[in-house]
C-alpha cells in the first residue's frame, strides 16, 4: 500500500474509483501506474533485497506450504513480457495465467478484482514500460498433494471469489468512497484484517458485510479490527500509515512492510480518504476501558519499587526506561502499553514475539529515523518472558489472560526458522 504523487481529480472520478484522469502521454501514465503499484503493495511480495525490483522469490508461508512470488518484470522468458493487457488483467483480477494455470490466493486477486479498468491499464503500462526486465528465476512453488492440483482453485474461486466491480457506497461522500475503493481493491486490507472462513477465504470482501475488516489472524498474530478505529483520531491514523508510528502505537509484524513499501508513499489526500472510510465503518469491538484507579496503582507500585513480582521487576529492568512506569511510553517514539491492541490480544503471540525478537520501525519520507526495540530472547528465559508478558497484559488498565512458559517456547521455536 505505498502511495505518493496524486491528488483527487474530482468527485465523479473518486466515486467511480479511478485514480486519476487519463494522462496525456505514457510518461504520465507510467507515473500513475507506479503510484498504483504502491497502492497495491506489489513491491512487498515481488521484490527482495539485493535482487532486481519485481523479480520475485519471496517465500510466503501458508497453511498449504511455502508459496514463492513470481517474476513480474517485463522479461519475456522469466517474467510477464509476453502478456497482453487482457492476460495481465486476468492474472491480477482473476488469478488466471495465460496458459490457464491458476494462482493461489496468496496473490490477493479476490480483492484486486475491484480494480477499475483505467487503473488496470495504467498498471499494465507501468509494468511493461516502467519496470526494468529481469531474467531472475525465482523458486517454483511446489506444494504437496492435493494442494499441488491448481485446477482445484477453479472451485475455490467459484465458492469464495467475486468478479463484481467496485460499487460506491450510496449516500457516502466522495472522500469516503475514494477510501473504500483503495481499501477494498488495490490496498487489499481485508486480506489480513478480515476473518477467514473454513476454506481460508476472506469472510467478506466489502463494507456491505459486518465481518469486513473486523480483525483476523495472521501467522498466529491477532490482527486488529479496522472498523471505526475508535481510539485513534484522524491525524493519528494518518500518521501511523505515513510513518509507522503515532502518539499511541508503533508498527509491528507484517504491517511494518506495508508501511515501508506502500502506505508511506500515499498522497495526503488518499491517506485522508482511507481514514475517512475506516472511520465511516462501525462495529469495532472495544478494548478494555481505561481504568484510572488500576493504572495509578500499577504506576505507584513500580515507582516505589518495593515487594515487586517477578514480572514487575523484569519490566523495570528491561522496559521501564522507554515505556515508563505509566505504561504510556513517549508520543511518536515509544508506543503505549496501557490499553494497546497487541497487549490485550486474546492470542499473546504478537507480544511474545516482540519481546523475544524486538521490533524496528521503518524509515519513511516523513519519519526517516529508524527507531528499534532490542529483542530479549538471549537475555530472558521462557519463564521470565511469560512473567513479564503476564504483568504487561494485566498491569494498568489491561485485563488480558496470563502467559505460560509453553506459550513462549512455541514462539521462540519459530524464531529459529
Amino acid at each position: 500500500m505505498k502511495i505518493k504523487h496524486f491528488l483527487l481529480a474530482n468527485a465523479v472520478l473518486l466515486s467511480a474509483g479511478s485514480a486519476l484522469a487519463a494522462p496525456a502521454d505514457n510518461g504520465e501514465l507510467i507515473k500513475q501506474g507506479e503510484y498504483l503499484s504502491r497502492l497495491g503493495d506489489c513491491s512487498a511480495c515481488h521484490s527482495l533485497p539485493g535482487k532486481p525490483a519485481f523479480s520475485g522469490g519471496l517465500a510466503i508461508e501458508s497453511n498449504l506450504g511455502t508459496i514463492y512470488s513470481t517474476n513480474i518484470t517485463p522479461d519475456k522468458e522469466h517474467g510477464i513480457g509476453n502478456y497482453s493487457e487482457q492476460q495481465f488483467s486476468d492474472a491480477v483480477r482473476k488469478g488466471v495465467l495465460p496458459d490457464g494455470k491458476r494462482l493461489y490466493p496468496a496473490m490477493p486477486y479476490p480483492d484486486y478484482a475491484k480494480i477499475s479498468d483505467e487503473d488496470m491499464h495504467a498498471l499494465y503500462v507501468y509494468f511493461m514500460q516502467g519496470v526494468k526486465p529481469s531474467a531472475e528465476q525465482p523458486p517454483e512453488t511446489d506444494l504437496s498433494f492435493p494442494f499441488s492440483q491448481r485446477w482445484g482453485m477453479r472451485f475455490w474461486n467459484w465458492a469464495f471469489a467475486s468478479d463484481k466491480p467496485f460499487r460506491p457506497i450510496g449516500g457516502a461522500s466522495a472522500e469516503v468512497n475514494r477510501g473504500a475503493y483503495i481499501v477494498e481493491s488495490l490496498g487489499h486490507c481485508g486480506s489480513c484484517h478480515t476473518p477467514r472462513g473454513l476454506g481460508m477465504n476472506e469472510k467478506a470482501l466489502d463494507s456491505g458485510d459486518k465481518d469486513f475488516l473486523a480483525g483476523g489472524s495472521l501467522n498466529d498474530w491477532e490482527v486488529p479490527s479496522l472498523r471505526g478505529l475508535p481510539r485513534w483520531t484522524e491525524q493519528e491514523t494518518i500518521d501511523y500509515l505515513a510513518t509507522g508510528r503515532n502518539d499511541k502505537a508503533a508498527v509491528g509484524g507484517e504491517m511494518t512492510s506495508v508501511v515501508e513499501h506502500s502506505t508511506s508513499y500515499m498522497s495526503e489526500a488518499d491517506l485522508k480518504a482511507i481514514t475517512a472510510y475506516l472511520k465511516f465503518l462501525g462495529g469495532n469491538p472495544s478494548l478494555p476501558a481505561g481504568d484510572d484507579k488500576a493504572a495509578s496503582a500499577t504506576e505507584a507500585k513500580l515507582t516505589a519499587a518495593k515487594n515487586l513480582t517477578t514480572g514487575e521487576r523484569l519490566y523495570l529492568d528491561n522496559c521501564g526506561a522507554c515505556h515508563f512506569v505509566t505504561g504510556k511510553g513517549a508520543p511518536g517514539v515509544f508506543p503505549q502499553l496501557d490499553q494497546a491492541t497487541i497487549v490485550n490480544a486474546g492470542d499473546p503471540t504478537g507480544l511474545i514475539h516482540t519481546i523475544l525478537a524486538g521490533a524496528q520501525q521503518p524509515s519513511t519520507a516523513k519519519a526517516p529515523s529508524t527507531l528499534a526495540m532490542p529483542g530479549f530472547a538471549a537475555r530472558l528465559n521462557d519463564e521470565e518472558v511469560a512473567q513479564l508478558a503476564t504483568f504487561i497484559r494485566q498491569g494498568w488498565s489491561n485485563k488480558a489472560a496470563a502467559v505460560k512458559a509453553d506459550d513462549v517456547k512455541k514462539v521462540r521455536e519459530t524464531l529459529k526458522h
